[in-house]
Parts: structure tokens; sequence; C-alpha cells
């Protein structure tokens, strides 16, 4: 039986290696069937048709075929919209690439996910670096849960008690939400900001209205979602992050 082949696939590069002196593999995440690898054979050659455009954080759409692990890319074209970001916004671009390979497994499809980080992509692509923040913190919320590892947002955890609007809670990486200690409530949040993110959340236009009822709590929410994040990646911190200390240490 034929190899199946999928055409005009709408994904994004978000990893790419070298497979020979003129191939690579790529890790690529596409909307409809997930985080998948690909080795674009001749991709290194000054000739090939594949080499200016399998860029990161760029839309494409891509053709492809085979039934192995690492299928066969057939074609790549650039979609346009925005140009490549710069600066922390680039950084953050590969930031949120390496949240996608260490935590979505290959070929599970995640067209929601998809959706929301084709997003983030254009806001960091904007250069509006006010917005830099809410969309991270979006797009981590997001992420975690689509892969079901964020608790809901609207009660408390252990208990499934109801918030109290005033009261102070912490996002715990091994506990979900938990009623903060006195001596952690500089670092939490009150329980009717975690109302309002969950509402953020169920929302039919979930990015937008998260990214707004995030960039109040930024602060607040970052080494949260940090600690959650590092807990379920098993890492203590990420190489994009370290990166991020090195360079600002310069």
């Amino acid at each position: 039986m034929a190899a199946k082949r999928i055409g005009d696939e709408p994904a994004y590069v978000v990893h790419r290696y070298d497979w020979s002196e003129s191939s690579l593999i790529l890790e690529v995440f596409t909307r409809q069937y997930g985080r998948i690898a690909l080795v674009a054979k001749g991709a290194k050659r000054p000739s090939s048709n594949f080499r200016p455009v399998l860029l990161p954080l760029q839309p494409l759409k891509v053709s492809f075929g085979g039934d192995a692990e690492i299928r066969t890319l057939k074609g790549a074209e650039w979609v346009g919209g925005h140009v490549m970001p710069t600066g922390d916004a680039l950084l953050s671009g590969y930031y949120l690439n390496e949240l996608l390979i260490r935590l979505l497994a290959r070929d599970d499809p995640h067209p929601k996910l998809f959706d929301t980080y084709a997003a983030a992509v254009a806001v960091l692509a904007s250069e509006h670096a006010e917005a830099l923040e809410p969309v991270l913190r979006t797009f981590e919320l997001m992420l975690l849960r689509e892969i079901g590892l964020l608790p809901a947002l609207d009660r408390q955890t252990l208990t499934l008690g109801p918030l109290d609007a005033d009261a102070r809670y912490s996002l715990v990486p091994e506990a979900g939400l938990v009623a903060s200690r006195e001596q952690e409530a500089r670092g939490s949040l009150s329980g009717a900001q975690w109302q309002a993110l969950q509402l953020a959340l169920d929302d039919e236009a979930p990015f937008n209205a998260t990214v707004r009822r995030a960039a109040p709590v930024m602060a607040e929410l970052k080494p949260q979602l940090r600690a959650l994040l590092h807990y379920h990646c098993g890492v203590s911190t990420l190489r994009t992050r370290q990166l991020m200390i090195d360079l600002q240490a310069l």
C-alpha cells in the first residue's frame, strides 16, 4: 500500500538539526497532526528551494509523506503575514518552541494549541514589547491546560472547595491550587484573580481574553507557572531561559 501523502498542512518549524552533509531533520508543529519529525533531503544545498523557507517562527504550509517515525518533507511554502521576531521577542519564540518539544508527544494533534501558538508568534513579530510577558504567560497557561497539566483555577485542587475572592492562593506543582500561607501571600493571587483567569480560559476567544487577564498579574503569575513547567519538564532551568540569563549578564 502506498504511503499516505499529506499536502498543504499549516505548520511551524520548532527545531532543526543536521542529518547529513546536505539534509536536515525537522521537528515541525502542525495543526492536524501535532508535532512530527520530517527529513528535508538536500535542504542545506545552496540551490535547494527549502533553504530560505525552513525557518523557525514562520507560518508555513508543508507537504509530506511516509509511514515511518521520521517522514519525508515533499514541499514547503511560506504563508507570509509577519517578519521574523528579533531581540527579546526572538528568544521568547525559541522559549515557546522548547516548551512544545519538551511537553508535546509526537503525533498528538492539538489544533487549538496550534492556533494559540500562531497567535502568540504573530504578537512576538509585531514589536509590541508591552505585550511580550502577557503573551508568554497566556501561552504557558493554555499549553498546560491543553495537555491536562493545569488544574481548574476556580476551586481548590485538593478539596474542590470554592475560592474565597479575597483570600490568597498559590499554584503548587505537587498540589495544584492551594491556600497561601502568610509568608507566601506576596507571590500569590487572590481568589478573584484566579477565577478571572479561569473565565478567560473558558472564553470563546481564550487567547485575547487571557492576555488581558494575565497582564495585571504577570509578576505573581510568572514564578508560579515557571515552577510548574520546570516540574513537568523535569529540569531546574530551561535552556532558553538560561540563554536569556547569560545574555543579560553580558
